[in-house]
């Protein structure tokens, strides 16, 4: 997991710390061995772990300035791509909000462990109440784009970042998107792409532009019955 990390690193142009790279080696390891118990991700290969989590969420830190910023991952999950980014930028004033309670106490947890801070939050993203605090939201194989739009925008400051990670269907969702992308205040700014074991990867990078209006988010159920 080490040396597959430290590959996909060089290859990417990040550099880490031997603390930093430890933490890394520690999250894998702790997520392995947890997912013996918990379903928290189909990955538990430790070379795929570094590559398929690590460094697909580390591709972030060269699309979007992270320091010192308040980031916000929407549906966590098992922390991506959440805490490789603090790992990776640990500036990072960081929330994992997801909405299913034992993730998010199997994350304090093993964040606690490992002496990385980080707010971890159970909750579902459209009844979270922190509007316009976040300087970045991230969101990583949550839902589609126009359902994710109204989730995450509404978190993010004026000025700041809703940073979609998607696969080959990007563009697809981009097009459905344009509507909600507009309406909850947002401009796609640029599609980043960039290669993770041989599969291409897109971020959709979308600024801030104006407040969203306050009738947004809507309950889950209507988000999903009729989508902006």
């Amino acid at each position: 997991m080490k040396q597959t990390l430290l590959n996909e690193c060089e290859r990417l142009g990040i550099d880490l710390t031997d603390e930093q790279t430890e933490h890394f080696v520690f999250f894998g390891n702790a997520l392995i061995e947890k997912n013996k118990v918990m379903n928290l991700t189909a990955i538990t290969e430790p070379q795929a772990v570094a590559k398929l989590h690590f460094a697909d969420c580390l591709a972030l830190l060269k699309l979007a300035d992270f320091h010192k910023k308040s980031v916000i991952d929407v549906g966590c999950g098992a922390g991506f791509p959440g805490v490789p980014i603090k790992l990776g930028e640990p500036t990072v004033k960081l929330t994992l909000l997801d909405s299913l309670q034992k993730r998010v106490t199997w994350l304090r947890e093993t964040l606690d462990s490992m002496g990385v801070e980080a707010q971890c939050v159970a909750s579902r993203a459209e009844e979270y109440p922190h509007r316009e605090q976040f300087d970045i939201a991230t969101s990583r194989a949550v839902a589609r784009l126009n359902i994710l739009c109204e989730l995450c925008l509404p978190f993010v400051k004026v000025g700041g970042y809703f940073l979609a990670m998607k696969a080959a269907a990007a563009q697809e969702e981009l097009t459905e998107s344009k509507r909600a992308i507009t309406l909850l205040g947002g401009r796609l700014e640029r599609v980043a792409e960039y290669e993770i074991d041989g599969a291409r990867r897109c971020v959709l990078l979308i600024r801030k532009i104006k407040p969203t209006p306050p009738q947004y988010p809507r309950r889950f159920a209507k988000i999903k019955q009729s989508p902006l």
